[in-house]
This record gives structure tokens, sequence and C-alpha cells, in this order.
């Protein structure tokens, strides 16, 4: 009953859609969409590299790190710095 979707189900889909939402909130809404996007992927790819590194055996006493997110590689308007929390247990 619902497994097939034919050229008449999209085109009626698409027809609500933008009923919905308007023709020019559309192109804003895609590109908020691929926006969050890229910044998922450059997230789980950090989160990725920095699982396969090894902790230092002594790490540095720095009184905070700082580190850059950016939401998409070369994008430096929406970059931010973050200050991480470092280390105080004592061994």
């Amino acid at each position: 009953m619902f497994g097939r979707l034919g050229a008449p189900e999209i085109i009626l889909i698409l027809v609500v859609i933008v009923l919905l939402f308007g023709a020019k909130k559309l192109p804003d809404m895609a590109r908020s969409l691929g926006k969050s996007a890229r910044i998922l992927k450059s997230e789980a790819k950090a989160m990725k590299s920095e699982q396969g590194q090894s902790a230092p055996a002594d790490p540095p006493h720095d009184a905070e790190a700082q580190r850059t997110i950016k939401a998409a590689p070369g994008d430096v308007t929406t970059a931010r710095p973050v200050t991480e929390p470092s280390d105080t247990t004592q061994r």
C-alpha cells in the first residue's frame, strides 16, 4: 500500500511542502540544513581524530587550552574559540 511512490505522489508531496512553507523560505531552509550537516560532519571527524590519538604521558599544565570549532573547512565567519576545561585531578 505505502511501499511504492510514483511520480504523482512525489509531485503532490512537493506541492504540499511548497504550500506549507512558501517558495521564499525553502532555499533558506535547505541552506541551513546543509550548514548543519557540515557542522555535524566536521564535529564527528574531530571526535574520531581525537579518539585515534593517544594521550601524552605527561600532559601540559596550561591554565586553559584554546581550540577553535569551525562550521566548515575554511569557514572563518562562524568560527569561535572554545575554552575547554583542564584536568584538575591530582595524580
